[in-house]
Order: C-alpha cells, then structure tokens, then sequence
C-alpha cells in the first residue's frame, strides 16, 4: 500500500470540504504556518483529534561519536515534538 500523496490528500479534502484543490491548499499551508508561530510563542500547537507540537528543551549531555568512539559534549537544545492525541492512537491500533 502506497502512501498518500500531497496531491492526493488536497484531492480527497477538497472533495470532502466542497472546496476548490487550491483553496484547501492555502488553508493547509497556513495552518502550517500557524502552528510554526504558536509552537515558538506558547509552547504548545493542538490539533484536535490527532495530537499536538510542543516545543521541548534538551539537556546537555555526554554522546559518542560513532566513527571515532571519542566521547563528546552534546549541548542543551530547544526541539519540536509531536505527541499523538489518545484518540488517534485508538483509532489506528
């Protein structure tokens, strides 16, 4: 089973919203741009029914550096992660 495409998935939300492909297009990319904005000033993007963005901060740590063995400092970094909502995770498994 192929995964779905983006042209595909535009296809599919038009047909089931009743909008135009490339409307549904503009609204997808500002959702996206959206959750980029509200993830670097709250912390935290919800999307409802599928899980949310939230910005995490990474302690410095102690690594390995693979092609050498030589121990290495990692420093501290702010990442993004998804957390899967419990619905979704019910609904998939």
């Amino acid at each position: 089973m192929a995964k779905m495409s983006q042209s595909q998935m535009l296809d599919a939300l038009a047909k089931q919203t009743g909008l135009k492909k490339k409307d549904v297009k503009v609204v997808i990319e500002a959702m996206a741009d959206l959750a980029l904005k509200e993830v670097k000033k709250n912390g935290q993007f919800v999307i409802k029914g599928i899980g949310k963005l939230v910005k995490v901060n990474r302690k410095a740590r102690m690594g390995r550096n693979p092609a050498t063995g030589a121990t290495i400092k990692i420093p501290a970094k702010t990442v993004v992660k998804f957390r899967v909502a419990k619905a979704a995770k019910e609904a998939v498994l």
